[in-house]
């Protein structure tokens, strides 16, 4: 009697052990950061990055602005300071933050300022709001190495900030190109712009 109860405590103990480690396991989670950027109209940017491998979700807002919660018509205006930007969750196991940079400098003009073709404004500027010191650094070494490699004839206009706040846009702007691909600015410009994406950097797609 006395050995039978001795074995059901201890496969009891062993059965609690197996569920909290299991449990542990559940709990971890994956380490993801978060990249804020801006290369004119943020329905562009969106629909490139949303393709990427790595990236776990795109969030079209604004940033770099002075007023408090920005509404679309009030950037538009070009007077609240804001920029339109996506920001990026991502998981750098998978795409590193210099790869996220690589692909934001060939898909628009960092040579234009204030401006992406026919989208003209202070809020259509690129831009490159770090999170961190290690962001920073990364993109003054990229901006510097794009340069040196006379990658661009222009000048490179690119701003490098630290973030202060991001503000989400309204919940129209989000997926944007995905629900409305048929309309005709996602025809004329974004279409292109994926397609030319899809060709030359195969190896970042999902």
């Amino acid at each position: 009697m006395k050995y039978r109860t001795i074995l059901m405590v201890l496969s009891l103990i062993v059965i609690n052990a197996t569920m909290a480690f299991s449990g542990k396991e559940q709990k971890v989670e994956k380490h993801l950061e978060k990249a804020t950027l801006g290369g004119g109209c943020f329905w562009c940017l969106e629909a490139i990055y949303q393709r990427v491998k790595g990236v776990e979700s795109v969030i079209s807002g604004y940033a770099g602005g002075n007023v408090e919660n920005p509404t679309y018509e009030a950037v538009c205006t070009g007077t609240t300071g804001h920029a339109e930007v996506v920001q990026i969750t991502f998981n750098p196991d998978i795409i590193s933050y210099e790869d996220i940079l690589n692909i934001f400098w060939q898909i628009h003009d960092p040579t234009q300022l204030n401006r992406q073709g026919n989208d003209i404004g202070t809020q259509y500027r690129s831009v490159i709001f770090y999170h961190n010191d290690e962001q920073k650094q990364t993109a003054l070494a990229s901006k510097e190495q794009l340069k040196k490699e006379q990658v661009y004839q222009k000048p490179i206009v690119t701003e490098i900030s630290s973030l202060d706040k991001f503000y989400a846009a309204e919940k129209y702007h989000q997926n944007y190109f995905n629900n409305n691909s048929s309309q005709t600015y996602c025809q004329l410009v974004i279409a292109p712009k994926l397609k030319k994406f899809k060709k030359s950097f195969t190896e970042y797609l999902k």
